[in-house]
């Protein structure tokens, strides 16, 4: 398995609730290796390019999930945690925030 750090919106997440799947669209981020610092550059690389998928103010949303293969479409049962701004932020907002934790039973209160 491989862990995966897939950037996305609020929109993105509302689909996955109703199809129970993704598409790794941008591509997701991987870890350079398996120490903590490694895996939360690789969740604040997927936090910059979360914040370009925003048009204007917005939240950043980084979706966790431990993949068989980092390019096939991603399911909700593949989710191991869920990195989100708790509220919008302001356009040119300091990139270097870091975001909340949630559980993956927690996105229904995210969108």
């Amino acid at each position: 398995m491989t862990r995966v750090y897939l950037p996305t919106t609020i929109e993105r997440v509302r689909g996955l609730l109703e199809t129970r799947t993704i598409a790794p669209d941008p591509e997701p981020f991987e870890a350079d290796g398996d120490d903590e610092g490694a895996e939360y550059a690789a969740l604040m690389s997927a936090a910059d390019i979360s914040t370009t998928l925003l048009d204007g103010s917005g939240r950043r949303i980084v979706l966790v999930a431990e993949v068989t293969d980092p390019s096939a479409p991603i399911a909700l049962s593949d989710l191991v945690a869920v990195h989100a701004d708790v509220t919008d932020r302001p356009e040119g907002s300091d990139p270097d925030e870091d975001l909340a934790w949630f559980g993956v039973q927690e996105i229904d209160s995210l969108v």
